[in-house]
């Protein structure tokens, strides 16, 4: 099993950090690491501090064909081509806007990674 790593670039609409804010597509980083924690990827968004969140797997595939999850993370689809990953601090909210297919693709990677290799 292999860890898997992907960037992104992605549209923060935020009111925990403006400096976010109105940059345009940003860099985030995707990792999924199946020996660390198999049912999770990480994002991590740029910033000053940057910031990591760790994510369910489910949740992102289920977010990407109908609104899912409550509390700190939520995630939706957005058009046809976007889906939207919002995220809950006691700093405010995070609304990550994310190319559906890019997800996706890791997505797939992260289950392909976590297969065990036939002898």
């Amino acid at each position: 099993m292999s860890v898997v790593e992907q960037y992104a670039r992605v549209h923060i609409v935020t009111d925990a950090d403006p400096r976010l804010e109105d940059r345009g597509a940003v860099p985030v980083v995707l990792r999924y690491d199946p020996e660390t924690d198999p049912l999770c990827v990480r994002v991590r968004l740029p910033g000053s501090v940057p910031r990591e969140w760790t994510v369910a797997r489910d949740l992102l595939e289920q977010g990407l064909r109908a609104p899912a999850g409550s509390g700190e993370i939520r995630v939706w689809p957005c058009g046809r081509v976007q889906a939207v990953v919002e995220f809950h601090t006691r700093q405010g909210v995070t609304v990550v806007e994310f190319e559906t297919k890019t997800l996706a693709r890791f997505l797939r990677s992260t289950y392909a990674a976590a297969e065990p290799v036939p002898h």
